[in-house]
């Protein structure tokens, strides 16, 4: 976002820790480095929370309660050092306000789950009016809990984000795929949403991956799936099993990443069943660490996407035009999946009534979509998304760069 807006003649600063600002800094580069400054925000380091761990990001449960005493600080190095824009917690316009600065605030979750959960924790009487966009009782279970851990809770409450933002909220999606949640949000908020685009990385700009490439060269066309869970969620030990015999008794090629929590070190013979890397050698292969998905999800062998449906993975993969088989896990990742199923441009892996996931279904699943003739109207309909958003180009950023133009003129 901050490099198109700096192509419309924006200043941007970002500001954060510097552990977190260090992964940004190698993806500015030059042509960027007048235009968007990283301004370092230093808070002391506690036991519970030393400066590594200023990102969940490698956590293998991420904690749900908060850090109480190291959001203090923050919230008065914000307030010292001033962060124009702000990011997802309701505290941070507050601080811009009495600075007499307006706020804008930027989701990158979708438009469905946004206006799902702002609908449910303004506890109206009248149902969510989207049925197709529902929690199973296992999944609300999770999100109580959550919320229940958390001492601090109203800073992550989504209606005090909203309320507080200056006239309009920006949000990581494009209306083919979620026109009608945008309408709703915005009449339900008061706060026109405006879409950003899906806000992907050209896959061009990624120099890794080679081996990978060479590797599905060798597949036929759509007849390989990938999958990935994300850079932030780590498969359990029950999930890894049925997962991969899953994959097994679909008979189609795959190309699977795992990621271990950092720390720990697992070989991938004793993570995944015995034996099954021998089983699979000759059609399936399997990564531990990082590789690069947006260059993955464009080779024209991958036909379907197992995805946990983080949002950034949804929108990669609408803008590479590749169905997604959806598994998701936690967060906002059930609404998403749900939404995925209902606009067509995948299906998702039913669990049983547990929540937990069985071989079989995903077994079918992953055919359904690569193989079945079912597979078609969501790889056409998938086609569609992509060409929409390749033929619009950064339209949406054009309204954008107006209003917060606007915004800085009143």
């Amino acid at each position: 976002l901050a490099k198109r807006l700096s192509a419309r003649n924006f200043h941007i600063h970002l500001c954060s820790t510097p552990v977190n600002l260090s992964s940004i800094k190698p993806k500015i580069s030059k042509k960027y480095s007048s235009s968007i400054e990283l301004v370092e925000l230093h808070i002391p380091s506690l036991p519970d929370l030393p400066p590594h761990y200023h990102t969940t990001k490698g956590l293998a449960s991420p904690p749900h309660e908060n850090p109480h005493p190291w959001l203090q600080q923050y919230r008065q190095e914000v307030s010292a050092r001033f962060a124009r824009l702000t990011f997802s917690k309701p505290w941070a316009p507050e601080v811009a306000k009495s600075h007499g600065v307006p706020s804008v605030v930027f989701f990158v979750s979708g438009a469905g789950s946004s206006s799902f959960l702002l609908h449910v924790t303004k506890n109206t009487c009248n149902e969510f009016p989207f049925g197709e966009i529902f929690l199973h009782d296992y999944e609300l279970a999770k999100i109580i809990k959550a919320a229940e851990d958390s001492r601090d809770a109203a800073d992550y409450r989504t209606p005090q984000c909203v309320e507080r933002s200056s006239n309009f909220i920006l949000m990581k999606t494009f209306r083919e795929l979620e026109g009608k949640y945008i309408d709703y949000l915005s009449s339900y908020s008061g706060k026109k949403v405006v879409p950003v685009g899906p806000l992907v990385e050209d896959p061009s700009n990624i120099e890794d991956g080679d081996s990978i490439i060479e590797w599905l060269d060798k597949r036929d066309k759509l007849s390989t799936v990938f999958v990935s869970f994300g850079t932030e969620y780590f498969l359990t030990e029950k999930d890894r099993e049925e997962i991969a015999h899953g994959l097994e008794l679909s008979n189609v090629n795959f190309l699977w990443v795992i990621r271990f929590p950092v720390g720990e070190s697992i070989e991938l013979e004793e993570a995944l069943p015995g034996g099954f890397l021998e089983r699979v050698r000759d059609r399936g292969s399997v990564i531990d660490g990082w590789a690069a998905q947006g260059k993955i999800l464009e080779h024209p062998s991958i036909g379907g996407f197992v995805s946990h449906c983080g949002w950034g993975s949804v929108m990669e993969s609408m803008k590479s035009g590749v169905p997604i088989i959806a598994m998701p896990m936690q967060l906002d990742q059930p609404m998403n999946a749900r939404l995925v199923e209902q606009v067509g441009v995948g299906l998702e892996v039913k669990r049983n009534k547990s929540g937990e996931l069985e071989r079989s279904e995903i077994a079918k699943v992953i055919k359904d979509v690569v193989v079945e003739k079912d597979g078609d109207s969501m790889r056409k309909k998938t086609k569609e998304m992509s060409d929409s958003i390749r033929k619009k180009g950064e339209a949406e950023l054009d309204e954008v760069a107006d209003k917060l133009v606007q915004l800085c003129v009143r």
